[in-house]
């Protein structure tokens, strides 16, 4: 996407941040959190110690943000796990992409040598698609492990790909 530009997150980008998540979260669709979050709550969650923190901007605005971390410890630091959200109002231009695009290419520079998406909610159809076009497979299906306040318990999917 044209004019995007993603770097590392800084505590001056706190408020903007929040901006984004907040949406997401409270609408309890796509992030097994709980919708009620606090700020503080959330941003110690997404700015985590183990996790590397990103967002994306454009023309200065904060757009998108994203971590990425270890997916597990020791034997399994060797895999990433990575989450994003996009700004409800800049949906549908590419940002997720160019996110999950920098990621992977961050994650491979950094060592990794896969990706891993624990949790994708399996109504969450466009972030299932962009997934796979990005060359991600599903690995396995978990059965109504996700409560969409709207459609009740849905399927989860776990999401895998080499680096």
């Amino acid at each position: 996407m044209d004019g995007l530009n993603i770097r590392a997150f800084d505590a001056p980008d706190a408020d903007s941040v929040w901006r984004v998540l907040e949406s997401v979260i409270r609408a309890g669709e796509t992030y097994a959190l709980p919708a009620d979050m606090s700020r503080e709550a959330a941003l110690a969650y997404w700015c985590g110690p183990t996790h590397r923190t990103f967002v994306a901007e454009v023309d200065g605005r904060i757009v998108g943000t994203f971590y990425l971390r270890p997916n597990q410890q020791g034997g399994g630091a060797h895999v990433a796990n990575c989450g994003y959200i996009t700004a409800q109002d800049a949906s549908g231009r590419g940002i997720a992409r160019a996110m999950c695009e920098y990621s992977m290419e961050f994650a491979r520079r950094a060592g990794f040598r896969a990706m891993q998406f624990n949790c994708v909610v399996s109504s969450n159809v466009r972030a299932v698609r962009l997934w796979e076009s990005l060359g991600f497979a599903t690995m396995c299906r978990l059965p109504e492990a996700f409560r969409h306040p709207a459609l009740g318990y849905v399927d989860a999917l776990v999401m895998f790909r080499t680096l």
